[in-house]
């Protein structure tokens, strides 16, 4: 049996899991902000969720790998540690996210995904920064150098 690793979207839009083999991080409770979801966080919790916190490890290698693919600005520090505890239980853990930036960085580092209502990505992909105003393209950056103009996310390639 998998071990899953719960993010938000578990408790926030209902998913049924077993709490027995579902493991979260306690910043996870941050981002639950209705009653519901809050309600259903403990329920899971006296039925066995476990909360653990993620290794310095982990961590650093979810980083690397967040700032390889450009996913870094989208990523939460729930989302981090999240894919951090996932990362520590690689072979056995199935991380639960209907978040696209969180699904992309978990395929990079070989973790299996299972979104929670909304559909899984089905390209790995690596981003960039596009100028609204010239078109140039930059690795990072909110203001283009060359222009001034703000600059968008826009994808790079897929790997």
């Amino acid at each position: 049996m998998p071990i899953y690793i719960a993010d938000s979207a578990v408790f926030i839009m209902g998913k049924p899991v077993d709490a027995i083999y579902t493991i979260t991080v306690p910043s996870v409770v941050d981002e639950l902000k209705s009653s519901e979801s809050r309600l259903r966080f403990d329920l899971a919790r006296e039925q066995g969720l476990g909360v653990e916190i993620p290794s310095k490890e982990a961590l650093e290698r979810v980083a690397e790998v967040s700032g390889v693919s450009k996913d870094h600005e989208e990523l939460s520090l729930t989302d981090i540690e999240v894919l951090a505890k996932a990362y520590d239980l690689k072979e056995e853990a199935v991380l639960l996210t209907d978040d696209y930036a969180v699904q992309n960085v978990a395929s990079m580092l070989g973790i299996k995904v299972e979104p929670v209502v909304q559909k899984k990505i089905k390209d790995v992909l690596i981003w960039q920064k596009v100028c609204i105003g010239c078109k140039r393209k930059f690795d990072s950056g909110d203001i283009c150098p060359v222009c001034g103009s703000p600059m968008r996310k826009g994808r790079k390639r897929k790997l």
